[in-house]
């Protein structure tokens, strides 16, 4: 009867480990249903009720990201595991993390005071994980324009524009921040800010 190791890591999945891995399991599946919901309150336009859905959804991953140590593969020292998850695992709590982010900043950006500080940060969230993501460089360019700082607006604006170039909602807001730069002088910042 040697059930002195099971919590010992590596020690192999005595009981213990077997009911936490059921518990991060457990919080992930719930993190799913509740962006599912949160996009389905979307869809019928019920925005405030979609962002408390999401809130619900990353609160559940943040449970397993602190249980389970690292919230991915290359943040995981080599030979020291990553907690009960699995690699399916870590990609399904990085896609619905990263899904939810996304998600909030679009119900947010309908909101009637929209709050574009929280959109950014959530924006760039989505970034570090998905650098290439269309919609949360086009929604940081937004952001940034609407919180007065131009420069930065327009290098996320042309960002998205490489990647769709014939988006007219990105073409409108590029124009509109260049015309804001003209306007505010701030055109000596833009050139120090790209150099």
């Amino acid at each position: 009867m040697e059930e002195q190791g099971q919590g010992c890591p590596g020690a192999g999945g005595g009981p213990r480990a077997r009911a936490e891995g059921g518990a991060l399991e457990s919080k992930i599946q719930r993190a799913v249903e509740f962006k599912a919901e949160g996009s389905r309150c979307y869809k019928e336009k019920k925005f405030r009720e979609a962002i408390g859905k999401y809130h619900r959804a990353l609160l559940q991953l943040k449970g397993v990201q602190g249980r389970a140590g690292a919230a991915s593969p290359e943040q995981s020292p080599r030979g020291q595991g990553h907690g009960p998850l699995t690699e399916e695992q870590l990609r399904l709590v990085e896609s619905t993390e990263v899904e939810c982010y996304d998600s909030l900043t679009a119900c947010l950006l309908q909101s009637e005071l929209v709050n574009y500080e929280r959109v950014r940060e959530y924006c760039l969230k989505v970034l570090e994980k998905q650098r290439s993501n269309f919609k949360a460089t086009y929604r940081a360019g937004i952001a940034s324009y609407h919180l007065g700082d131009y420069a930065r607006a327009l290098l996320y604006l042309k960002e998205a524009k490489s990647r769709e170039p014939a988006d007219t909602n990105v073409l409108r807001y590029i124009q509109l921040t260049e015309l804001k730069i003209l306007r505010c002088g701030q055109r000596g910042g833009y050139k120090e800010l790209i150099a």
